[in-house]
């Protein structure tokens, strides 16, 4: 399958690209190559075959989850450039 000039004009615009004139003929073979070798991908018959993630069989590391005993409060503060009454202060960023 094979797009028009015109159609190439429209995804350009759709993505918001400047194209020059003389470059919609280069865009319009590249954006057809595309689409073609989509429809080649789409006749692979992909029937039982399971979803990947990765090439490489991996297993999300968990960690335990834990009740940790807290009160570090005063040492995690303490590492801020601004505190008052025992919260992080930021500047104001909005009028």
């Amino acid at each position: 399958m094979s797009i028009s000039r015109n159609e190439a004009r429209q995804v350009a615009h759709l993505a918001r690209l400047e194209v020059d004139e003389s470059d919609i003929d280069s865009i319009t073979e590249e954006l057809s190559a595309i689409i073609g070798f989509m429809a080649q991908l789409a006749e692979v018959d992909i029937e039982g075959v399971e979803p990947m993630t990765s090439v490489t069989p991996m297993r999300l590391s968990k960690r335990a989850d834990v009740v940790a005993s807290g009160g570090i409060r005063d040492r995690i503060l303490a590492t801020a450039p601004a505190v008052e009454q025992g919260f992080f202060t930021v500047p104001k960023v909005v009028e």
